[in-house]
């Protein structure tokens, strides 16, 4: 485990897996609990899965850009820490399963030789920035916003204002008013404009799907490009400071802006942004450049009309003349090491060094030679990759369910498997004629984004002369409106799981007789959601079911509802020597940071650190600790002689913070107080 304390190269890196490492041993030796381990690892990457003994691995791949040299480094340590696959998710990162929680920290050392991190893929951080596949290559985009979404993901990574967050916050950049990176369900959305010349965004904030959908609310018609990070560290301080903490279901930045209303958010917002200590943030524009590759020729006869279906439905013309993306269909979003290492050796041949992970599971190849196209499906189909289907009716999104998650109640991706048998065999034209989409959830938190599908289906239980079946909710009409604004598919009902693929059924050969050459969201519209209800509602009887009904796809066994312990947020510690724990640790990093000369990051660790020692003193009596806010109001009053000792209340010592001169001076000072009311706080915790 020493070797990667010399190979790392970046000493940031090299102590976030050193301290990785220490948390493991502390874990391991008793000297960390459970729940705070938890939220340590989630922050660092590692997640629970269903299978005890093992953790899944994310890893962070930012607008969902790769390489093929960091496929391929993906790919061996898949092979060497996990099971030799790699799972692309709808947040365009890589999950690995099956690891084994002590060889973590070696795992992300041997990522980090090409610069791919873990860090904040998991727990109440800024997760991974998504963006539009397209991004730089779409013919309607303004410009590209693939410098915009990389300078949002390195200014906020490792930012002490966004570690420890109520829940986490997804961000998303659109290459277009198309909204292929569907902003309106992030909590904080961009989508690209230019006015008098000058770059900018619609920004959206406030979205989300999961059990409570709702639409983001747009606060800027065209924010300059150089107030993108300002404001957005106005709205994260915002959320850090006033967002609920101890109520995980209303958590997210969606409720705290449907409760203070958009007006009042944005007063707020622009009252934040005096603790920030840069107004404008300028970012460097400039458009990745297109590397040329050799021409190729297929080496034998291709099938010219599975060239020509493939060419038709997977490749779409760019923006750059002569040049073409190429989608490629990989089912449920698993792809195999070594199909991955032979992918790596068509990304560097065919398109140099730009490939996307694509929000539904697939890979964007980007930049091919038009000439090239017949050699490049000659490749794909050697290695299994010429699937006929990117972004239709058979590329079905999936989660992975109760493959391996924690909270999964159906197996959606064995329902994905059954679903993509049936189409692909019985509605192939409709495949080459029609944009359909279908997204499977194997539980209500929306993880294979079901409510945002023309179809969709969302795992769930029924009961049955006592013993219970796996289900499907059925859902239609959810999809993208554009420039920020989308539909949530309508619940219609519920069936025994078994009988989804007949329902599906149902509802193709009713769109291929009275579509009219709509799309499908137009027929659904035209048609209404009672005439699909009345002509499904059969297949939900359940006085009928038969043995195979209580048996979920890809099992043998009979189906138990099983639901362990949620870790898609961290966990909230109440423990008074924890809390304290955290605080002087905020202490320790203040102080590192003000030697290194970022007054900003010392000055927030430092707010932290008052926070959480306060925290810990207010679990001693009946307080009101759900958020920052209230931790800081609730100090004074449960605590009066603070005030005394002090000169000065803890509500207007605490923000300092909103200094608009912030220098070394200033921070000097604001680390003293820190210091200082952490001594009162640990003294009066040790005296109760």
């Amino acid at each position: 485990m020493e070797s990667f304390r010399t190979e790392i190269e970046n000493p940031v890196v090299a102590n976030d897996i050193i301290d990785l490492e220490q948390k493991i041993f502390a874990f391991k030796n008793n000297a960390v609990d459970e729940e705070k381990f938890r939220s340590l690892r989630l922050a660092r990457g590692v997640y629970g899965q269903r299978q005890q003994g093992v953790q899944m691995v994310r890893i962070k791949i930012p607008y969902g850009k790769f390489s093929a040299k960091q496929l391929q480094r993906m790919a061996d340590v898949s092979d060497t820490y996990s099971n030799g696959n790699l799972h692309i998710t709808t947040r365009q990162d890589i999950q690995i399963h099956h690891v084994d929680l002590e060889k973590t920290p070696q795992l992300w050392a041997e990522l980090e030789k090409d610069q791919i991190t873990l860090r904040e893929a998991c727990g109440n951080t800024v997760r991974n920035v998504t963006a539009s596949p397209f991004a730089g290559i779409d013919k309607d985009e303004p410009f590209d916003v693939s410098p915009y979404a990389k300078a949002f993901f390195e200014y906020f990574l490792r930012n002490p204002i966004c570690q420890d967050m109520g829940r986490k916050i997804k961000v998303a950049f659109s290459s277009s008013a198309n909204d292929q990176a569907f902003t309106f369900v992030h909590d904080i959305g961009f989508i690209p404009k230019i006015q008098d010349n000058q770059h900018g965004f619609k920004v959206v904030v406030g979205g989300g799907i999961g059990s409570q959908p709702r639409a983001a609310d747009c606060i800027y018609d065209f924010l300059p490009a150089n107030k993108m990070i300002p404001v957005s560290e106005a709205i994260l301080r915002l959320f850090d400071r006033l967002g609920e903490r101890n109520r995980r279901n209303k958590a997210r930045l969606k409720f705290l802006v449907k409760d203070l209303g958009v007006s009042a958010f944005m007063e707020q917002v622009n009252a934040f942004e005096k603790e920030i200590a840069v107004s404008s943030y300028p970012i460097d524009y400039i458009e990745s450049d297109i590397i040329s590759t050799n021409h190729y020729k297929p080496s034998a006869v291709i099938n010219n009309n599975l060239f020509l279906r493939w060419k038709k439905v997977n490749v779409f013309p760019q923006k750059q003349k002569g040049l073409v993306a190429v989608g490629l269909c990989i089912k449920t979003g698993d792809i195999s090491t070594t199909t991955a290492r032979l992918l790596a050796d068509v990304v560097e041949n065919f398109c140099g060094e730009d490939a996307r992970f694509t929000i539904n599971q697939g890979i964007l190849l980007r930049s091919v030679d038009e000439g090239n196209l017949e050699a490049l499906f000659e490749a794909l189909s050697k290695i299994g990759l010429d699937r006929i289907g990117f972004d239709r009716l058979n590329d079905i999104v999936a989660c992975p369910g109760t493959d391996t998650c924690n909270l999964g109640i159906a197996s959606s991706m064995g329902l994905a498997k059954e679903l993509q048998s049936v189409i692909e065999n019985e509605f192939e034209h409709i495949i080459d004629n029609h944009q359909i989409s279908i997204k499977i959830s194997g539980c209500m938190n929306a993880c294979g984004q079901h409510t945002l599908a023309d179809i969709g289906f969302q795992g769930m239980t029924l009961k049955s002369n006592g013993n219970i079946a796996p289900a499907t909710q059925v859902l239609l009409g959810g999809g993208i409106v554009g420039d920020g604004n989308g539909l949530f598919a309508d619940k219609l009902l519920k069936v025994p799981s078994k009988r989804t693929p007949d329902v599906l059924r149902w509802i193709l050969i009713d769109f291929e007789n009275n579509h009219n050459e709509e799309s499908f969201l137009k027929y659904y519209k035209h048609r209404g959601s009672d005439y699909f209800y009345q002509n499904l509602k059969h297949f939900s009887e359940t006085s009928d079911l038969k043995t195979s009904d209580f048996i979920d796809w890809g099992n043998d066994l009979q189906y138990e509802k099983a639901i362990g312990i949620g870790e898609c947020a961290g966990v909230t510690i109440d423990l008074v020597q924890t809390l304290l724990f955290d605080a002087e640790e905020y202490l320790e990093n203040a102080e590192k940071a003000l030697n290194n000369e970022q007054i900003s990051n010392s000055i927030y660790f430092n707010y932290s650190s008052q926070i959480r020692a306060a925290k810990a003193l207010l679990t001693t009596v009946q307080a009101r600790i759900n958020s920052h806010d209230s931790i800081i109001h609730a100090l004074d009053e449960h605590f009066p002689d603070f005030e005394k000792d002090h000169g000065f209340t803890f509500v207007n010592g605490v923000k300092k913070i909103a200094l608009e001169h912030q220098n070394v001076s200033y921070a000097k000072e604001y680390a003293l107080q820190t210091r200082t009311i952490f001594n009162w706080i640990k003294g009066k915790a040790g005296a109760r």
